[in-house]
């Protein structure tokens, strides 16, 4: 599938970046004229998944996070949020809901929440290498008009 548009953007994992992570991607969306309700439902993953590298990933100090996104034909938008953290030890089981490696007020709910958004959600991670967390959805009826 080839892709139609798209955008990078580097930003440090502070969480006054977060909200901006979830402006810019659904702003980027917005071109594909989508409803209200698949907006929220990309803000809402992709400030999960920013979270998640705030939190968990560079829980030590602040490091980059790193977030692609593209348009494909037929109104896919395919979002990346990357970080070269600490990495997952065991990605299926921090993609249970309720679990969480930090315990405490978290409640490891992350992945299920962006899974309940998105069409498709695949996490890759390595230890001491970082995370990536991929995120689909498509906006129904829609496509790219150049």
């Amino acid at each position: 599938m080839k892709v139609l548009n798209k955008f990078t953007m580097t930003m440090d994992s502070r969480s006054a970046n977060e909200g901006f992570a979830r402006l810019v991607t659904s702003g980027f969306a917005a071109q594909l004229d989508p409803t209200v309700e698949e907006l929220c439902d990309i803000k809402t993953a992709v400030s999960e998944a920013v979270t998640n590298c705030i939190v968990h990933a560079y829980s030590e100090g602040v490091g980059n996070i790193y977030i692609w996104a593209g348009i494909y034909e037929g109104g896919l938008v395919r979002i990346k949020i990357r970080d070269k953290g600490c990495g997952i030890a065991d990605v299926k089981k921090a993609m249970e809901p309720l679990y969480s490696s930090l315990g405490g007020e978290r409640a490891g709910l992350g992945f299920a929440v962006m899974e309940s958004f998105c069409d498709k959600v695949t996490v890759r991670s390595t230890l001491g290498k970082g995370t990536t967390v991929t995120l689909n959805k498509r906006i129904k009826g829609k496509d790219f008009d150049c």
